[in-house]
């Protein structure tokens, strides 16, 4: 019969366990989701990637649609968090240049993330419809008020704020979407480098800021570091 100090001590280790095995399985998902699609995947492939039974991806998540989700759902809100909450009185060089170089290393450190999304958009987004016109919307408008802020008080050029956000999603998600294609262009048969990332980066800031009219270009962080590559 366990003790009560027997007890305590299962259940902080239960807990990091079952932690654990939750960050395999959406890890798992994640890149199986990215290959395959949400129809070509299946649990089996899931835990088999992720190196666990079967039954953990239904005991953990339930089924695969609810699986998929959670995952979506993750990666809507790594990319959201990537873009620091801003008020009016933050530079507004800075600050784009900080969410593009942050939004790159999401795109070299999770790849896969970028195309769940992609396919998921492709296919009309039949799962996550009602959140791009819901949260998601009401999340770009609020950070396009502040742009539009900005462009009044006359700290940056007019631009249309919510299609400029817009734009920053296609310039660093084409690096995640379509790392082949400019492996390929650029002749690295390996991959991408990280030079060729912080190239990206450096061209991708200067086009957005100067359109914003916000050159010269702010001095870029020597941590690859921004964001977790897990």
């Amino acid at each position: 019969m366990s003790t009560p100090n027997e007890e305590n001590n299962e259940q902080p280790v239960q807990g990091r366990i079952r932690k654990e095995n939750e960050l395999r399985i959406l890890k798992a998902a994640e890149k199986v989701f990215a290959d395959n699609g949400f129809r070509g995947s299946t649990t089996s492939a899931i835990a088999e990637e992720a190196g666990l039974p079967k039954a953990n991806i239904h005991y953990y998540f339930g089924t695969k649609a609810d699986l998929y989700r959670t995952v979506v759902d993750d990666i809507v809100k790594l990319w959201l968090s990537s873009f620091r909450e801003i008020t009016m009185e933050d530079d507004p060089a800075s600050t784009l240049a900080d969410y593009i170089r942050a939004k790159m290393e999401l795109s070299k450190n999770r790849p896969e993330a970028s195309r769940v999304f992609a396919n998921e958009l492709i296919r009309g987004a039949p799962r996550i419809k009602t959140y791009l016109s819901g949260e998601l919307k009401e999340w770009v408008e609020y950070k396009a008020k502040i742009l539009d802020t900005w462009i009044e008080q006359g700290k940056m050029a007019p631009v249309d704020s919510t299609r400029l956000i817009f734009h920053i999603w296609a310039m660093t998600q084409t690096w995640a979407d379509f790392g082949v294609q400019w492996s390929a262009i650029l002749g690295n048969e390996d991959g991408l480098t990280q030079d060729d990332f912080d190239t990206a980066t450096d061209a991708i800031i200067s086009t957005v800021l100067r359109n914003c009219g916000l050159m010269p270009l702010p001095p870029r962080k020597t941590d690859h570091s921004i964001l977790p590559s897990n």
